[in-house]
């Protein structure tokens, strides 16, 4: 581990090979800033519509301001279906200060697919390599793609598509060893990955129901990846990153987060959330909220209290009296 990043992004501090997957709704700036600041190395911002980037959508828009400075290195994912479009989205990115940009082909979504754009991509090769050329030939910083095994169980091409990335000067595939067809259901097929693994001198993630070390182990094993790509797994507990990359390296110095740490963890992660959105922070904060409650023991009453609170003071207190008590603290 440890060896991905030093070609991609030499400028950049040392990274590990786990890396946080984007997101909707999820992998904005106060998440990513949570995850980094637990340990975690490269990033990956929420999906950015291109075409709604260049239409002045307000919305998307508001997903590309992020701190080059404070957040570097990151990388920002793109979804759509005209290589134009796309081509100038990454631009733009690139001029805000983004260190890499990664092509969506994995977001099984309606709205995204019914627009031809995301894994639907996965059913038109042609247009996929068209858009990879597109965005490579555009921007000076790394570009990457994040996809899924195939449509459905009966066109299962990874290994065609990231064989037409690495033709267009891509610098690393991940996959989520999932079809479009699974969605998010059914377990991940990590050995169903190996087949484009082998095929390609590129790196390669290997994404889906990673939650621990071990599974990352597995993962790793049966796909032949070179790291991994956590997501769902990293909600309520930030610091997973940096626990599996530590747990992997045998690093025995590093230590989950007591629960003085987790408790300023949370109020961070709230404080900034509220000073991203002003006053529509505390009702996106629920969530986040709501999966750190899922790895805190006896949270029970301090999830409803949470999820009921129309004031984000009643959120702190709620905290404080909850980490305050012996037996949480103990």
């Amino acid at each position: 581990m440890g060896q991905i990043f030093r070609q991609i992004l030499p400028d950049a501090p040392a990274l590990p090979d786990s890396v946080l997957a984007p997101m909707s709704g999820i992998t904005d700036r106060p998440f990513r800033r949570a995850v980094r600041r637990a340990g975690g190395g490269l990033v990956v911002s929420e999906m950015i519509a291109s075409h709604a980037v260049l239409s002045q959508i307000a919305p998307e828009l508001a997903k590309m301001r992020f701190s080059a400075e404070e957040e570097a290195p990151l990388s920002i994912q793109l979804a759509g279906h005209d290589p134009a479009i796309m081509a100038e989205a990454a631009k733009m990115a690139e001029q805000l200060g983004a260190s890499m940009i990664d092509i969506n082909l994995g977001c099984p979504a309606k709205k995204v697919t019914g627009r031809m754009a995301g894994s639907a991509l996965m059913a038109e090769p042609e247009r996929a390599g068209q858009i990879f050329s597109a965005v490579r030939q555009a921007v000076r910083c790394p570009v990457s793609v994040k996809m899924r095994l195939g449509v459905d169980e009966h066109h299962m091409n990874a290994a065609e598509i990231a064989t037409i990335a690495e033709q267009a000067g891509l610098c690393m595939v991940t996959i989520h060893a999932r079809t479009r067809a699974q969605m998010y259901k059914g377990a991940a097929r990590w050995h169903l990955a190996a087949e484009a693994v082998s095929s390609l001198c590129l790196p390669v993630l290997i994404n889906g129901d990673i939650c621990n070390a071990q599974d990352a182990e597995k993962a790793l094993s049966q796909s032949g990846a070179a790291g991994i790509m956590v997501g769902r797994a990293a909600q309520g507990q930030p610091w997973l990153l940096g626990a599996i990359e530590a747990d992997m390296a045998g690093d025995k110095t590093f230590q989950l987060p007591d629960s003085a740490l987790r408790h300023e963890y949370i109020v961070t992660h709230l404080d900034e959330m509220m000073t991203q959105y002003g006053s529509r922070g505390l009702k996106l904060a629920r969530k986040h909220l709501a999966s750190y409650c899922d790895y805190l023991p006896r949270s029970e009453q301090l999830r409803t209290l949470m999820m009921r609170a129309d004031q984000v003071g009643q959120i702190f207190a709620a905290l404080h009296d909850y980490f305050s008590d012996a037996d949480v603290a103990a």
